[in-house]
C-alpha cells in the first residue's frame, strides 16, 4: 500500500501468498500523481535497487538499512512518519472483511479495499 502524507490510501496491490512486497513497490510508486519529496518505508524494503529507483524518480528515500548492509543516511525526523501507513492499516482493519481476509477471491477483496479506501477519502 502507498499512502499520501495525510494517511489516505493512494494505491495498493495484492501480493500472492508468502511473496515479498518489494517487487510491487515500484509499480505503486508509478501510481502517484506527482513526484513525492520523500519515500518512507520500513526495513523490509531496504534494497539498493529500490533506493536507486526512488532517487531516479526524483524523490529521496528514507529507508533504514538492515543489519547486514552498509549504513545509509536515513533521517530520523522523516522516518518517524512511517506510522502514518501503520495507522492507515489500523483504520482499514476496522472493517471485519479486511482484518480477517473474509473475502475468498482476490477480486472481491480488492473491491472491499477500494470501498474502504473511498470512504476514508470522503471523510
Amino acid at each position: 500500500m502507498i499512502a499520501d502524507g495525510r494517511g489516505r490510501p493512494v494505491g495498493f496491490r495484492l501480493a500472492p501468498g508468502q511473496a515479498h512486497e518489494l517487487p510491487h513497490a515500484l509499480p505503486l510508486l508509478d501510481q502517484l500523481p506527482g513526484v513525492p519529496k520523500w519515500v518512507v518505508a520500513d526495513r523490509g524494503y531496504s534494497s539498493h535497487g529500490f533506493r536507486q529507483a526512488i532517487w531516479t524518480a526524483g524523490a529521496r528515500p528514507a529507508i533504514p538499512t538492515k543489519s547486514n548492509e552498509a549504513p545509509v543516511a536515513c533521517p530520523d525526523w522523516i522516518y518517524n512518519n512511517r506510522n502514518i501507513v501503520e495507522r492507515l492499516w489500523a483504520r482499514l482493519k476496522q472493517w471485519r472483511a479486511i482484518a480477517t481476509r473474509y473475502e475468498k477471491t482476490a477480486a472481491s477483496f480488492m473491491g472491499v479495499l477500494c470501498l474502504a479506501s473511498t470512504l476514508l477519502w470522503i471523510k
